[in-house]
């Protein structure tokens, strides 16, 4: 019998016993040596030490869609397609999510290990997600499960492998603004891998929403993680392998005033080179902007023919909170971007800017505590730790977020 899959160039080895990864959204380091600093997260600090913690680079831009992608695919964005939450479609010239399956250029590890004859069990907090995650997974009657806790009123056996999930979980239906969307995930994966038929594979993908209003250290992030960590002990008593990672960081981008610090690009754009001329795509777009109004630090900017795009480049570079400014080829090389779903120039402000269209175009008014956000390189450090040593891991290996899989599957189960 095969016990391994061979995923976008990659080879995995089934899963020996139940094996969990985790996506926790927004998780900068920072946040879990400040609440293991408290004493109140036990799972973490044991695991910190007993098991296996680094520090590892996300995908740029570092948003929700692309790096998700990249963690189930174990392939950069040049792989699997999904460039950012929103883009440019080529074939219609309408900006649009990037939320349909159509737009996945490459099979999951999912539908790997499925096809090998694996049970597959996906849980992510917000919608947007789902469809992208369960591409090529069929649910109906074949033990596969996928959902999402912002729908979960709403699932079916036939669409999503499972029914009745507020009655599994015993918790109402979460609000989209608020850590109990988080929290039902973490609580129906227990409740999963505490069945009888539980399943061999399990994704868990949380949401933001804490990550964007709290900073590393404060008491209610802080309540976050310790919650957190009171469920992944929960799944540890279940005799899993655990992997626990993030789509990205997240940093102020605000004022001492506590106002957003925006470059409006479309504004800036606009008064060097004429109106309409340029046209300023911005894939942090997604349906819940209320906690960061659209703005992070990742911008493309497409520019109309006879555009002097050197003169642009070179004035987008000199501007204070513009970190790093190239053409699509560069930087598409750069950060293993896919050219055709990017505009001329890549624009990425520092760490303490966010990039805006124009300033009209931003309600902010939804902003509730200052703006905390991410998509730039300053965001590109992130956690990631196993609950079991690594057998045979290489020293000097350098690891990626979209590793997850690759540690906790050929290297975890092995210790």
């Amino acid at each position: 019998m095969n016990q391994a899959v061979t995923v976008n160039g990659r080879t995995y080895a089934k899963a020996k016993r139940p094996v969990v990864v985790v996506c926790v959204d927004g998780c900068e380091p920072d946040y879990l040596d400040a609440v293991i600093a408290t004493g109140k997260t036990p799972w973490l600090a044991r695991t910190a030490t007993e098991g296996a913690r680094f520090t590892v680079d996300c995908v740029i831009p570092s948003f929700t869609n692309p790096n998700n992608l990249s963690i189930v695919t174990g392939a950069p964005p040049a792989v699997h397609g999904i460039s950012g939450n929103f883009f440019l479609d080529p074939d219609t010239g309408e900006a649009v999510m990037m939320n349909e399956p159509r737009f996945l250029r490459a099979p999951t590890i999912f539908k790997a290990l499925a096809d090998g004859g694996q049970k597959i069990a996906i849980i992510t907090a917000k919608d947007k997600l789902r469809r992208l995650l369960g591409d090529g997974l069929s649910f109906d009657g074949t033990g596969h499960i996928c959902f999402s806790s912002e729908k979960a009123d709403t699932v079916t056996a036939q669409e999503n492998g499972i029914g009745e999930v507020l009655d599994l979980v015993g918790k109402p239906l979460p609000s989209v603004y608020s850590a109990d969307l988080s929290e039902f995930v973490f609580a129906a994966g227990v409740k999963l891998m505490q069945r009888d038929d539980r399943p061999d594979l399990m994704y868990l993908s949380t949401t933001d929403y804490i990550q964007h209003k709290y900073g590393p250290g404060s008491p209610v992030a802080n309540a976050f993680y310790i919650m957190m960590d009171g469920y992944l002990a929960e799944l540890e008593a279940a005799g899993v392998v655990i992997a626990v990672t993030a789509d990205h960081g997240m940093n102020d981008k605000h004022d001492e005033a506590g106002d957003p610090v925006v470059i409006y690009l479309q504004d800036h754009l606009d008064g060097l080179i004429g109106a309409e001329r340029a046209r300023v795509i911005l894939p942090i777009t997604d349906p819940y902007v209320v906690h960061h109004g659209a703005l992070g630090s990742f911008a493309t900017v497409y520019l109309d023919d006879g555009v002097d795009a050197d003169g642009v480049l070179a004035n987008l570079i000199a501007i204070d909170g513009i970190e790093y400014a190239d053409t699509r080829d560069n930087a598409c090389a750069r950060f293993q971007l896919p050219p055709e779903r990017l505009g001329d120039i890549i624009v990425v402000s520092d760490r303490s800017f966010t990039l805006g269209t124009a300033a009209a175009d931003h309600d902010l008014s939804g902003l509730d505590a200052p703006l905390r956000s991410h998509g730039g390189i300053s965001e590109q450090r992130v956690p990631m730790i196993l609950n079991r040593p690594l057998a045979d891991l290489p020293a000097d290996r350098g690891l990626r977020n979209f590793d997850a899989f690759d540690l906790a599957l050929n290297f975890a189960q092995h210790a």
